[in-house]
């Protein structure tokens, strides 16, 4: 079993160390199913990417911003929201930790 707290304050510390500003650890891998811990620090991004069969992005700790085609969908600590099935991106605003959950089929 994982503490997501305990992970959240270990890898927003290393988000802060890092020259990129980012950390994750890989928390959950069932088949298809994949469960991660990604910390940004502030003013962070994580690229715009292609989406993986289904998934969710739910905010830990901080603030925010899934990015699609130009939009942006704020999101703060606490909230939940479908990863959505085009490219897409991830803007910290503040220094955040997000849980990642994906199917890979």
């Amino acid at each position: 079993m994982s503490d997501l707290e305990q992970l959240a304050v270990e890898h927003a510390a290393k988000a802060a160390e890092s020259p990129h500003g980012r950390s994750a650890h890989l928390v959950l891998h069932d088949g298809v199913l994949r469960q991660t811990v990604i910390a940004l620090a502030g003013g962070t991004s994580l690229d715009e990417h292609t989406p993986p069969t289904a998934g969710s992005v739910q905010v830990l700790r901080g603030r925010v911003a899934l990015t699609v085609a130009g939009q942006r969908q704020e999101l703060s600590a606490g909230q939940l929201a479908p990863v959505p099935q085009e490219r897409h991106g991830l803007l910290a605003h503040v220094d955040s930790v997000v849980l990642l959950t994906v199917v890979t089929a």
